[in-house]
């Protein structure tokens, strides 16, 4: 019985793997072109931003640095620096919203997210590390286009 059902199992782990492998969708052009690793993979920087030390600005100041941020994260994801963007629920943290920067250096993340007239304002702080992370968040910006009614 222990024989039949060792078997058994062995056949069925042979033909899972022998299956997966047939209809294996990998497309070595597309992980080439980005940049993913054997695991479809990459490292990007993981960034959150917090409300920051700038808390006295008007209604005004605070409408137009947003336009400036909206702005910015738009260019930065039209130029493939910036695969992710969105602000956080409301939440007893100060989290206000996140960046995933398609670089794989702290500094290099550090120069992108001085562009943005909210942070510099210090209306919003950022707080960077290093993620590792699917590589198809590259192709997030085409898709989310298709989806998106309403642009901002």
């Amino acid at each position: 019985m222990k024989k039949a059902i060792l078997t058994l199992l062995l056949v069925v782990n042979f033909n899972l793997l022998f299956s997966q492998e047939a209809n294996s969708v990998y497309d070595e052009k597309l992980a080439k072109s980005l940049n993913a690793d054997d695991h479809g993979m990459k490292q990007y920087v993981f960034c959150i931003l917090k409300t920051g030390s700038y808390t006295t600005a008007t209604a005004e100041e605070k409408s137009n640095l947003f336009k400036g941020h909206m702005a910015n994260i738009t260019r930065l994801a039209q130029e493939g620096k910036l695969v992710l963007a969105g602000p956080f629920m409301k939440n007893d943290r100060n989290y206000r919203g996140l960046y995933i920067f398609n670089v794989s250096t702290i500094e290099e993340a550090k120069t992108l997210v001085a562009t943005d007239p909210a942070v510099k304002a210090n209306l919003l702080e950022a707080e960077l590390t290093l993620w590792y992370g699917s590589a198809a968040l590259q192709e997030t910006l085409k898709i989310h286009e298709k989806i998106a009614k309403n642009k901002f």
